[in-house]
């Protein structure tokens, strides 16, 4: 099923999208650059309104999400197609994927994924496994209703957006999950192939502030690509000044793929080190990612020192959190119940 887009502007033929920060031009008969909207006679359609590629039930803590509704579960669903290129995409088979072939996708109503949200007895909703900002006009329907209906719903995104898109969608969304991939130009080309990241940090800051929306980052950190020490310093700093300190920062070992594939994992180490410089720089919650039973994983009150959550892996073992807050001290944890 194909609708007609939200965002574009239409000159002589030739459509302007005005959904992430390409700004794809488009002549009639072609493609943007996500490869899921078309110019179709001067009108610009997104064809990928309800094609699933992926859906499945997974706990929060997947996203990852540690300071939302934590234990909860979430009916995730994912498209076809990306507005990043990231040489290391894990989910390349979709991200990458030809809408024009329409392979291995099932079309979803609005209606219907909410009824598989309640027959699962999911807490909510989440747009991932690819870029959710290319599925904007789906994406929107659905939270529409979830949110009428008392669900959460999030983002699991490249924060590669625009204002006017993030406008349109984030009075439906309740959490912001946005990876942020370094903190230069040089390597955002190299990871994602796009160089000026400004726009990401603005669509983040504006999600948090503007829209209170709840906010945690993700930091991939790649060996010899964005692992300089003072490159996490800036990013560790942009949090702190810019979001505040209390937003989870989640440091996450790389694993080689694709065009990474000569790259060894990100040392345990060097996420360790991360840690540290987050520490510094004044974030209250730093979280190492994909090290499976390493206890920086766990969730520590920042004034009292007490382990507060256990996780295993995915799992939350234990929770001494009430309304928020820590049980022993009374400390707020930016945790949303």
């Amino acid at each position: 099923m194909k609708k007609e887009a939200l965002l574009y502007l239409e000159s002589e033929g030739r459509v302007s999208c005005q959904l992430c920060p390409h700004f794809c031009q488009v002549k009639i008969g072609k493609y943007g650059f996500c490869g899921v909207r078309k110019n179709e006679g001067g009108k610009f359609y997104a064809l990928n309104y309800g094609q699933v590629s992926s859906i499945a039930v997974d706990p929060i803590e997947k996203k990852p999400l540690f300071h939302f509704y934590p234990g909860s579960i979430t009916l995730s669903m994912g498209t076809v197609g990306c507005n990043l290129r990231c040489r290391h995409c894990q989910n390349w088979e979709i991200a990458h994927a030809d809408m024009k072939k329409n392979r291995g996708l099932r079309y979803f109503s609005p209606e219907e994924i909410i009824r598989v949200n309640n027959e699962y007895n999911s807490a909510g909703i989440s747009f991932t496994y690819n870029e959710p900002t290319i599925w904007l006009e789906f994406a929107l329907d659905v939270s529409k209703i979830a949110k009428k209906d008392g669900l959460y719903t999030v983002f699991v995104t490249n924060g590669f957006i625009t204002s006017e898109a993030l406008d349109i969608i984030a009075p439906y969304l309740s959490a912001y999950r946005v990876d942020l991939k370094a903190f230069s130009s040089d390597s955002y080309r190299k990871i994602a192939r796009i160089k000026d990241f400004s726009s990401i940090l603005e669509a983040t800051k504006r999600a948090l502030h503007h829209w209170k929306l709840h906010v945690e980052i993700v930091t991939n950190i790649i060996p010899t690509v964005n692992d300089r020490e003072e490159e996490l310093k800036e990013i560790a700093s942009f949090i702190r000044n810019e979001l505040g300190e209390k937003i989870p920062w989640h440091v996450t070992r790389f694993y080689p793929h694709l065009e990474f594939s000569h790259l060894p994992p990100t040392p345990v180490v060097t996420l360790e080190k991360a840690r540290e410089i987050g520490l510094k720089e004044g974030l209250k919650f730093v979280y190492l990612g994909n090290v499976p039973g390493h206890p920086f994983e766990n969730t520590f009150c920042p004034k009292c020192q007490n382990e507060v959550i256990t996780r295993s892996g995915f799992s939350v073992l234990t929770y001494r959190v009430k309304e928020g807050k820590c049980i022993f001290c009374g400390e707020d944890l930016n945790i949303v119940e």
